[in-house]
């Protein structure tokens, strides 16, 4: 089963499988499958092809999912650091946006640690 240009597992059960799709969770998915009259824990392999269509329609008419979601995504970043917004610059520079502290960790987002500075005297510790 395809949805949004997503391959959907045919083994995990409908409300895990729709998770496979960026945009959706496990909220939205148990949603979409009661809003089908689907059953959650029914494998998507046991579904109709009546039954994936009313899927389909429901994901594609009522949420952004895949590319249309991470293009807005983008757009609000991008809107953020030319307004020159604190979480803007945060983005621009490539640091944590959410309040995190960076003196210690933060090495997810700021990549690797940099050494010292060829060339560089340090003083001499006493």
């Amino acid at each position: 089963m395809r949805i949004g240009g997503v391959e959907i597992p045919e083994k995990k059960p409908v409300g895990i499988a729709l998770r496979t799709i960026y945009g959706i969770g496990r909220t939205t998915g148990i949603l979409v499958c009661k809003a089908a009259g689907v059953d959650p824990t029914r494998r998507v392999k046991d579904l109709d092809e009546e039954e994936a269509s009313k899927i389909r329609n429901i994901i594609e008419s009522n949420f952004a999912i895949e590319g249309e979601l991470r293009r807005q995504v983008q757009q609000n970043i991008k809107s953020l650091i030319d307004l020159g917004t604190y979480r803007g610059m945060r983005h621009k520079r490539n640091l944590p946006v959410r309040g995190q502290r960076t003196k210690t960790n933060a090495r997810t987002r700021k990549g690797p640690k940099k050494g010292p500075i060829p060339g560089k005297k340090v003083a001499p510790k006493k």
